[in-house]
């Protein structure tokens, strides 16, 4: 199991590497650029959430650095499935890639907001709970 996951590792290593070796071209409108250039718009998304998420984690007490911890992760996780789940039809194709990396910045994008809300929330505002959320959302 742990070759396994070593050798997908190192898979996912060497294809991160040959996709950088071309910067994004958004006048090239071939597969393999869109795929680059989903990438790059992830690898965007990922740093800005990774800034946020660290301006809050310094910012907490023990116990809630603890449960944001511990939130980050299985929100990790759930978007980690949430977007093989929803590319699944398309795996295999060459614009899979693509519709992974859209995904990836689409939710990562929606979790930025989330955490920038609740970091504006005063103590004991039970509104905050669903900050961030859309409000159109069925009840």
């Amino acid at each position: 199991m742990r070759r396994l996951f070593l050798s997908a590792c190192l898979a996912v290593l060497v294809a991160n590497a040959a996709a950088r070796a071309q910067e994004c071209d958004r006048s090239d409108d071939s597969q393999q650029m869109m795929n680059i250039c989903a990438g790059e718009d992830y690898q965007a998304a990922d740093a800005r959430l990774n800034k946020t998420y660290q301006g809050l984690i310094s910012s907490d007490d023990a116990d809630e650095r603890r449960l944001l911890q511990a939130a980050q992760r299985a929100w990790i996780a759930f978007r980690d499935a949430e977007c093989t789940h929803s590319t699944a039809a398309s795996q295999g194709g060459s614009i899979h890639a693509m519709e992974v990396s859209q995904c990836l910045t689409k939710l990562t994008n929606d979790r930025i907001k989330q955490l920038a809300a609740s970091a504006n929330c005063e103590e004991g505002d039970a509104g905050c709970a669903n900050s961030g959320e859309d409000s159109d959302e069925v009840q």
